[in-house]
């Protein structure tokens, strides 16, 4: 699971295994990098506080599911399977469409997507692996498509923050459990 030593949850302090715990009552499963990050109890709590905070708020232009494209557009860049994948699942489910994560993941260009998921996820990339090529003029036409500046800046911290992501999953050579393959593209039985 990771090139690290993972800790016995058991050993874990009270309210990781709680947060641990709620996301297995709810999946089915822990995820792979809630175990991963575990050796470092503080940044751990950092880590989904912040995930948390970016991820689990709507706008009515930035959706749940478009939050989840931006993940899944950085982290293919970034080569992050884990990420991919995990954000993929999530992906197909909040989006209701079983093939738009496979398509942002291998060219996101040509995905079945609006131009305004089109537009944040120009910018989102470009951020991700390029950041010092967007300009203000990339974030006036997240603003033309209806973006607050508040979603302009969600779209740069996603993309920030999931590359630092990336970079811990690479660093842990953390892969994506099993469970998440199916979800989202075959009806719960």
């Amino acid at each position: 699971m990771s090139r690290f030593d993972v800790p016995d949850r058991g050993e874990l302090p009270a309210d990781l295994r709680d947060r641990i715990d709620a996301v297995e009552e709810k999946s089915g499963f822990v995820p792979n990098i809630f175990l991963s990050l575990a050796r470092r109890p503080d940044e751990w709590r950092a880590f989904f506080a912040y995930h948390d905070a970016l991820m689990d708020r709507e706008t009515p232009a930035l959706t749940k599911a478009d939050r989840e494209l931006i993940v899944v557009a950085t982290s293919a860049e970034n080569h992050c399977l884990y990420c991919v994948v995990a954000h993929g699942a999530i992906a197909r489910i909040r989006a209701r469409n079983p093939r738009v994560a496979d398509q942002v993941a291998t060219d996101w260009r040509r995905a079945e997507i609006d131009d305004r998921q089109r537009a944040v996820l120009e910018v989102a990339v470009r951020f991700a692996v390029e950041p010092w090529t967007v300009t203000g003029a990339h974030l006036d036409e997240l603003r033309r498509h209806g973006l607050t500046d508040d979603d302009v800046w969600d779209v740069g911290a996603i993309a920030a923050f999931f590359a630092m992501s990336n970079r811990l999953v690479h660093l842990t050579g953390t892969m994506p459990n099993d469970e998440f393959y199916p979800m989202g593209r075959v009806p719960r039985g």
